[in-house]
């Protein structure tokens, strides 16, 4: 099957799988993309109990930008990684705050989207999945993430080789307006059912689409 059909059917089976998903807005675009830090190669329990003592310790992001890097360190620990992340987020909010004065990221929504997503690219460690992330939630632009578990689960569906960046093979197969509600799905067809370990395969709304061998292993 095209690869284009293949993941609009997909997306068409996940939908009538899970339930549709409608897109609602994250927010503060900021708070997004400081989450989205946090998240990176971490849970989403240790990414928002670091987030949460974050904002508990520093009710604000001019607290965070101006209170000594070791205090914030402490602050995110949890998540892992406390030295870089810390590092990262304070030298994005510099960053902000000399270019546009306040520490604030509203002026994204008044930017094209291409316009939006390559500044968020010229901030120092987002990559183009945290960009990608804070286009598709925060703006609701059309940007699709490729996070740990969509890689396999569509590498396991012959979407994507494993060469190259995803985002570069995905992207362009995504069917537009499609993209929110589909990324949800895979993840958490990921989580549940294409699992690392022990996929289950007979429960699979795809498995006859997919030419990964066969998991059937124990819950």
């Amino acid at each position: 099957m095209d690869p284009a059909k293949k993941i609009r059917e997909i997306a068409e089976r996940l939908r009538r799988h899970f339930g549709p998903i409608r897109w609602r807005p994250r927010g503060d675009l900021l708070s997004l993309l400081v989450g989205t830090i946090l998240s990176q190669n971490t849970s989403d329990i240790n990414r928002d109990r670091a987030f949460a003592a974050l904002k508990e310790r520093f009710p604000t992001w001019e607290e965070v930008l101006n209170a000594p890097l070791e205090e914030v360190e402490r602050t995110i620990r949890g998540a892992g990684l406390y030295r870089q992340r810390a590092k990262r987020i304070r030298e994005i909010l510099h960053r902000i705050k000399e270019e546009r004065g306040e520490l604030s990221l509203d002026f994204l929504r008044d930017l094209p989207p291409e316009e939006a997503h390559k500044w968020l690219l010229s901030l120092p460690g987002v990559g183009r999945k945290t960009a990608a992330i804070v286009m598709l939630f925060g703006l609701g632009a059309p940007y699709f993430p490729v996070d740990t578990h969509i890689k396999r689960v569509t590498r396991r569906l012959g979407l994507w080789d494993g060469r190259g960046d995803p985002h570069d093979a995905l992207a362009p197969l995504v069917p537009r307006g499609r993209e929110y509600e589909l990324h949800l799905h895979l993840i958490r067809l990921g989580r549940e059912i294409c699992r690392p370990r022990g996929p289950r395969c007979r429960e699979c709304p795809l498995k006859d689409l997919c030419p990964f061998p066969r998991g059937d292993g124990p819950a």
